[in-house]
């Protein structure tokens, strides 16, 4: 149940409880640069939770971390057309430092094609350097005009995986092994959030990418979200960049090359798509805390007793934390932790020693029971793996639920007020992506009945596209 004054509903106002929650769970608040935010040490230590589960899978794809610069010499842009003209509304450029007007002017990144294909440039030579799979943590900044924290911010934070290849095919495999095994596969063990994927219409896809594959979700409120995206970049940035190599029978060949990435935007993810109006849930498999343990009164040996579960539970692989501020209301503290989405709440007091047991209050579901002392590791870990599995039923469902099949673009404009209308492909014909974008919804990607990914050349028979409102 929701502490009264504590949020906004969801359902009175559904971009105001978001942004109490980001706030009251101390996520992250806004920077002194519009547009910018600070993320606070709990809403950081989720990202880190991310990075390193994301991190793992990526490197066991075959690609290794590097970093480049910042700064990125504007005349790169300007290699590749069509990449200029996607970002340019979204540049910060600097054109003063060290006290002096710089003889060129140079962008703060808003994503690295262009500085890393440089790079890719000398680095491949022959086909025994390809592939070349890179990957990246860093910054990117893309002016933004309605921010908002973690969805739409002007600096945030991400990876960014480039590739190269020797040929079309392998590029293709590539792109949709990281959007498979990699991205989806995390945002559903992981996060518990149930994706679509699909490829973006051409108006959509990514700006210098021939196809742009995409992991679309839906929200508490029914709206989209793209949670990640995959590019196939054909030969446009070796052309663009010179990337050569040559092939086994000594031809000069253009590489075929990938970029993919997720953002702080999964931050967003997380709490749109579990949280209540008691605040966080948090999935316990990305919970940087999975129990907390809550001491009621200190009395009769209770913090001592309590610390050593806390030992007990870091040592059977729990994240556990020791709550000891009985200068604080115990109403309060529970408040406190039920708005950070904590999954385990062990409530311990002399009374519940004296008799053997703790109480257990799970954060999804919002049961309490009591549980001997000899069985709490065990059970705790029973209730964490139930949660995983009851918010990922939760969100499916959800999703099902509020997607419904359409026959034309009216009738999705209709049906994506409150979730996906999934609308063949073929009425997409005519103009009808602009009547959809023009009433609020656009086409979030198009996939197959089956939910399988359509080829980048397949026509458009037998395909759906699926439109939602989104963020």
């Amino acid at each position: 149940m929701a502490k009264e004054g504590v949020l906004t509903p969801q359902s009175t106002d559904f971009p105001r409880w978001y942004q109490d929650v980001v706030a009251k769970a101390e996520l992250a608040d806004n920077g002194p640069v519009r547009g910018t935010m600070v993320i606070r040490p709990y809403g950081y230590g989720i990202w880190e939770a991310m990075q390193a589960d994301l991190d793992r899978r990526i490197k066991a794809s075959g690609a290794r971390n590097a970093y480049f610069p910042l700064f990125i010499p504007e005349s790169y842009l300007h290699r590749e057309a069509e990449h200029v003209e996607g970002f340019s509304p979204e540049l910060a450029v600097v054109t003063h430092g060290g006290g002096k007007k710089l003889e060129e002017p140079v962008v703060v990144r808003p994503t690295s094609e262009t500085i890393i294909n440089s790079y890719f440039s000398k680095w491949v030579q022959s086909h025994r350097d390809l592939p070349m799979l890179l990957n990246q943590w860093a910054n990117v900044v893309r002016w933004e005009l309605r921010p908002r924290l973690f969805l739409r911010t002007t600096e945030f934070l991400w990876q960014e995986g480039h590739t190269a290849h020797a040929d079309e095919e392998d590029a293709r495999a590539y792109a949709l092994r990281i959007l498979h095994d990699v991205y989806a596969a995390f945002m559903r063990d992981v996060l518990a959030i149930p994706v679509v994927l699909g490829r973006k219409t051409e108006r959509e896809r990514f700006a210098g990418a021939t196809t742009t594959w995409t992991c679309e979700a839906m929200m508490r409120d029914g709206k989209a979200l793209q949670m990640g995206t995959s590019h196939e970049l054909g030969q446009n940035f070796a052309r663009a960049f010179d990337i050569t190599y040559l092939d086994e029978q000594g031809v000069q060949t253009y590489a075929w090359q990938t970029s993919w990435g997720v953002s702080t935007r999964l931050m967003g993810a997380l709490v749109m798509a579990h949280g209540d109006d008691a605040g966080l849930r948090l999935p316990p498999r990305i919970a940087p805390i999975q129990a907390v343990v809550l001491v009621v009164r200190d009395e009769e040996g209770v913090a001592e007793r309590a610390a050593t579960m806390c030992d007990e539970l870091d040592a059977a692989g729990i994240r556990s934390e020791l709550d000891l501020r009985t200068d604080t209301s115990f109403g309060r503290r529970v408040v406190d932790w039920e708005l950070k989405g904590v999954p385990v709440r062990i409530e311990v007091g002399p009374r519940d020693l004296a008799q053997g047991e703790v109480v257990l209050a799970q954060r999804v579901g919002a049961t309490k029971e009591p549980v001997a002392l000899a069985e709490l590791a065990a059970r705790v870990r029973r209730a964490l793996d139930d949660a995983q599995d009851a918010l990922l039923a939760e969100a499916t469902a959800r999703r099902d639920e509020h997607s419904h099949e359409v026959g034309g673009v009216e009738e999705a404009i209709e049906a994506a007020q409150g979730g996906f209308a999934l609308l063949p492909a073929t009425a997409l014909a005519d103009g009808a992506e602009t009547r959809l974008n023009e009433a609020g919804v656009s086409v979030r990607c198009i996939r197959r009945h089956d939910g399988s990914l359509p080829g980048p050349a397949d026509g458009d028979e037998g395909l759906v596209a699926v439109c939602g409102r989104a963020y």
